[in-house]
């Protein structure tokens, strides 16, 4: 299934919507949800400090715009591209919305939940599996994780020399 579609084409336009978080000052992470058909239904970039929801992550705010659109909790024949490969709260969605695959790029050894810290995908107990690629141009979404980080890990204020924490 995973093997019919462009992943390098649809994680450049979860790249761009990384940048968009970016943009407003939020953890870069993309997502894009996309039909087998090669039609994009949604996307979306994480929202957590602007909509101050912590589960406004790219991929939740990605499936409930598809929701919305298709007035279909279910998106059977789907494939989620996200540039940091899912939380266990993501990877549970996925599997109560039944997407078929998630292709991911870079791995999350904090909160992973598609084989770097647990893997919600192999244990066949759920109603749903979830078939996974990841590494997809893992290089391009690590680094812009890793810039994002450094930058807010740079002092601010000079004269405590206090690092201000991040909201």
């Amino acid at each position: 299934m995973l093997h019919t579609l462009e992943h390098e084409y649809f994680m450049g336009l979860s790249l761009c919507e990384a940048d968009r978080a970016l943009a407003c000052d939020e953890v870069p992470v993309g997502a894009v949800l996309v039909g087998l058909d090669g039609v994009v239904w949604a996307r979306g970039h994480n929202l957590t400090v602007t909509q101050r929801d912590a589960t406004a992550h790219a991929e939740m705010v990605a499936l409930r715009r598809a929701s919305a659109l298709l007035r279909n909790g279910r998106l059977s024949g789907t494939v989620l591209y996200v540039t940091l490969e899912p939380c266990p709260m993501c990877l549970g969605a996925l599997i109560q919305a039944r997407v078929d695959g998630v292709v991911f790029g870079a791995l999350d050894p904090k909160a992973g939940a598609a084989g770097s810290v647990v893997d919600l995908t192999r244990p066949r107990r759920f109603h749903h599996s979830v078939e996974v690629l990841g590494g997809v141009r893992s290089e391009e979404c690590a680094q812009r994780l890793a810039r994002f980080f450094q930058q807010r890990r740079k002092p601010r204020c000079r004269k405590s020399g206090e690092v201000p924490k991040w909201p």
